[in-house]
Order: structure tokens, then C-alpha cells, then sequence
């Protein structure tokens, strides 16, 4: 995986990202419990494609391309909706089933209400920034 798009903690973000997301696919696979929510997360890596995307226009240098834009605005709008949205959801889902949840062992039910909250957080501060990015974009382009 690339850096690029983590470097205001020099990758920590990435690995921190990463290494809750492989605990929380292990613990699903091989307990199978929080499977649905397991794979809502999963979801949210439907974005990955409008972010490589976005490093390869970079690097090419077509930063003032019509592909960037477009990109940016799938980016936006994917993020919103796989990473914000159905974040939501999936927060509001486990809070109104908590009486299913809690019958979970004590780690499924730590990792059902921690992991997902841990990656909102990343992903509103990611969301922040791409939301200052497609600003910077648009203005550019008036």
C-alpha cells in the first residue's frame, strides 16, 4: 500500500487503519461474530480505487485535468457515502441491536463498538481534508 496519502503522521494513520481492520477480519472469520458489521467496514474500502486514481493524476501532472476533477468529486462523493454515511448507520445499527451485541465475548463486543469508531474519527479527518482539497480544485478552476 502507498504512504502518499497518510503523511501528516508519516504512515502512522496507515498502520493504525490497517492493523484494526486485520484484527477485526481475523476475530469475524474465525468466531464468526459481528460478520455484518465486519463487512459494512469492508464496504469502505470501495473508495480505494478514486484515491489510487488520485495519486497517479498527481504524479503524472495533471493536477489542472478535467480527469482530476472528475475524480475528486467521485472521491468526495464515495467517501460521503461508504466511509460518513454508512458509518452512521452501522454506529446507529450496533447502538439500537446492543441487546444482540452484548451477547458477543467481551473482545467481539470491544472491537464491534471500537473499531468502527476509531475509523470514523480517521475518516472524518481524511473526509476534512479531502473536502479542503476539492475546494482548492474548484477554486483553481474559476
Amino acid at each position: 500500500m502507498i504512504f502518499w496519502f497518510y503523511p501528516s503522521l508519516g504512515g502512522v494513520e496507515y498502520v493504525v487503519h490497517h492493523l484494526i481492520s486485520i484484527v477485526a477480519v481475523m476475530y469475524a472469520m474465525l468466531t464468526s461474530e459481528g460478520q455484518l458489521y465486519t463487512f459494512m467496514v469492508l464496504i469502505s474500502e470501495s473508495t480505494t480505487p478514486a484515491i489510487n486514481l488520485r495519486w497517479y493524476l498527481d504524479t503524472a501532472g495533471m493536477k489542472s485535468s478535467r480527469a482530476y476533477l472528475i475524480n475528486g468529486v467521485v472521491m468526495f462523493i464515495s467517501w460521503m457515502v461508504a466511509r460518513i454515511l454508512l458509518f452512521i448507520y452501522l454506529l446507529c445499527h450496533v447502538y439500537l441491536h446492543y441487546d444482540q451485541v452484548k451477547k458477543m465475548s467481551t473482545f467481539g463486543i470491544f472491537l464491534v463498538v471500537t473499531a468502527p469508531s476509531v475509523l470514523s474519527v480517521m475518516n472524518l479527518i481524511w473526509f476534512g481534508k479531502i473536502i479542503r482539497g476539492l475546494k482548492r480544485t474548484l477554486a483553481k478552476r474559476d
